[in-house]
């Protein structure tokens, strides 16, 4: 989901309108160091959780391989089978389970900061959901493209445009 702030949705996921009204999203704010070489592409995020009972967010910094194994979480899911994300312990982790009768429950568990865990069931998601979220993986990498690559083991430089 687009924002007039700039700030944009790496995840959303609710359930398919007339039910609960749950939803769990990532939201992109913004690079955490913008400008600055080793912190560039670090993207400060927030994990948002709404239910009739809770309405949460916890702060995240994904790096620019978080994107890449989100892609990966996102193709487990689409095989039908649960999947887990942001496992390294040094941010909040997500789980997702889909169940036959078309839920899925979305469990974040604040490990490192609060021990914090909220399970949300999302009840029969668009079918087309999974697609959505790739559509809105391309948008944050369009967004917050890669600009640093790293040349050898700790050393950084801006990554060369060719000018065409």
């Amino acid at each position: 989901m687009d924002s007039t702030d700039g700030v944009i949705d790496l995840i959303h996921l609710a359930d398919r309108p007339g039910t609960s009204g749950h939803s769990v999203s990532v939201r992109i704010l913004g690079r955490s160091q913008p400008g600055i070489l080793t912190g560039h592409d670090f993207l400060e995020c927030e994990i948002v959780v709404k239910a009739e009972s809770v309405d949460g967010n916890f702060p995240v910094t994904l790096l620019p391989e978080d994107l890449e194994d989100w892609e990966d979480t996102l193709a487990t899911l689409e095989s039908g089978r649960s999947a887990e994300w942001l496992t390294s312990g040094r941010t909040p982790s997500m789980t997702f389970k889909p169940d036959e009768r078309g839920t899925l429950r979305v469990t974040v568990h604040d490990g490192p900061s609060s021990a914090v865990t909220v399970t949300v069931p999302l009840f029969a998601p668009p079918a087309k959901w999974a697609t959505e979220q790739r559509d809105l993986l391309g948008l944050a990498r369009r967004t917050y493209p890669r600009e640093v690559v790293e040349t050898s083991p700790g050393a950084y430089e801006w990554r060369r445009t060719e000018i065409v």
